[in-house]
């Protein structure tokens, strides 16, 4: 009688990383695929995850996880937006000892996403309603991390302690880890993001980031009858906008040696042409990996607007307003190259046929927070391409590629 897989991979040495006698676990690849294609599917944007926890919840119970070993946390009550659910944990003793190690994937998308019609042609999944994205950012990354979890428990595969973590409320601005309860996930040391990009990628570190918010305020006037007794929102935040575009302080933006971007993406006020427009509310941003250059576009911003409002009088010599308030987004990080889980990243992607790239971010990633309380974190691609766009599609073939690596990670079967 043939060994189970279970018990053909049992015979490994116990220490932190296994080398395997027989050849490390793979995948079905085809129930890999037939799961991100469902998953994408589910709709699910910030703040209304609850159908896709649900499904990765029965998933996990499907393959004999406990109740007991499957939580769902507070951190919805907490963030920006108050979500219908909290980030989703599943935590699970090793089969052997060894560091904790943590797979992890957002599972919320982007309004643009809702009612993705997942479609597979020529080795692509792309969506069939051409007016939404598909949603691949990042349920491949939530589908590669569910796969790890049901390969291992269906096929009773060895394992270290292990952490699986799904978290909420990514896209508006990493709320779900920001908030996520630290003990729920069992002092993890070694930490696997999958969100992204290509199989071979590995990104090491990332930018950090404000959330500004501006409102201009002005002083309504009839603009045909009394133009001159008015104070025009509208413009003020024109100029403030016309200023850092001249002066450098909007998109991408170098100063001697320092790096970083600002976008204004947000304006909103006026309701008639013939009335001038005594408020407009916008939103704004500032990246950068040096967090004292950061602070620096902040305050070149609120300079602009502030010059802008003092510059636009009405025929009485009133201004304008400024009323600015910028929010710590996240913060920025670099892990140091010597760290565990890219040491293991690397070996898993070689030990696959391909050749790892070590990049840096000018987004914000969830391992951003991660790092921030105390948790190296690297993360990994998993085949998504344009996200956030109409033209958003995955490649299988590196979906397939990211969920046999993240099997490796998970099992701990990658040879350094």
């Amino acid at each position: 009688m043939s060994r189970s897989v279970g018990e053909r991979n049992a015979k490994r040495r116990v220490s932190g990383n296994h080398e395997p006698e027989t050849p490390p676990p793979e995948p079905d690849r085809r129930a890999a695929l037939d799961r991100v294609l469902e998953m994408m599917a589910i709709g699910g944007t910030s703040g209304e995850e609850s159908v896709i926890v649900e499904y990765i919840t029965d998933k996990l119970r499907g393959v004999g996880v406990p109740a007991s070993a499957i939580l769902v946390d507070q951190a919805h009550r907490r963030t920006k937006i108050r979500g219908q659910v909290g980030n989703l944990v599943c935590r699970l003793p090793g089969t052997f000892r060894g560091p904790r190690r943590l797979l992890m994937a957002h599972v919320d998308t982007v309004p643009l996403c809702v009612g993705s019609k997942p479609v597979l042609k020529n080795g692509w999944v792309r969506s069939a309603d051409p007016n939404t994205g598909l949603g691949a950012d990042d349920r491949a990354g939530a589908a590669v991390v569910l796969t790890a979890a049901i390969e291992i428990l269906r096929h009773k595969l060895p394992h270290p302690p292990l952490t699986f973590f799904w978290p909420v409320q990514e896209e508006v601005g990493l709320q779900g880890v920001r908030y996520a309860k630290l003990s729920a996930l069992g002092k993890p040391r070694l930490a696997f993001n999958f969100d992204g990009g290509a199989a071979e990628k590995v990104t090491i570190g990332a930018t950090g980031a404000y959330r500004l918010q501006i409102r201009v305020e002005g002083l309504a006037s009839h603009a045909g009858g009394a133009p001159q007794h008015g104070v025009s929102a509208v413009a003020i935040a024109a100029l403030a906008i016309a200023e850092m575009t001249r002066d450098g302080w909007h998109g991408a933006i170098q100063k001697s040696r320092s790096y970083g971007t600002s976008n204004v993406g947000f304006i909103h006020g006026g309701g008639a042409t013939n009335v001038v427009t005594d408020t407009v509310e916008l939103r704004a941003e500032a990246r950068s990996h040096d967090p004292a250059f950061r602070r620096q576009i902040v305050t070149a911003i609120e300079r602009c607007f502030k010059r802008a409002a003092k510059r636009v009088k009405n025929v009485e010599g009133t201004c304008g307003r400024i009323k600015l308030t910028s929010e710590h987004d996240y913060e920025s990080f670099k892990l140091n190259d010597r760290q565990p889980c890219i040491l293991d990243a690397e070996a898993a992607i070689r030990d696959i046929g391909l050749e790892p790239l070590r990049t840096i971010a000018n987004g914000g990633l969830d391992a951003n927070w991660m790092a921030d309380r105390g948790i190296p974190t690297v993360t990994l691609g998993c085949g998504q391409h344009s996200p956030h766009t109409v033209d958003e599609r995955l490649d299988v073939a590196a979906y397939q590629s990211a969920c046999r690596i993240g099997l490796r990670l998970a099992t701990a079967t990658v040879r350094r």
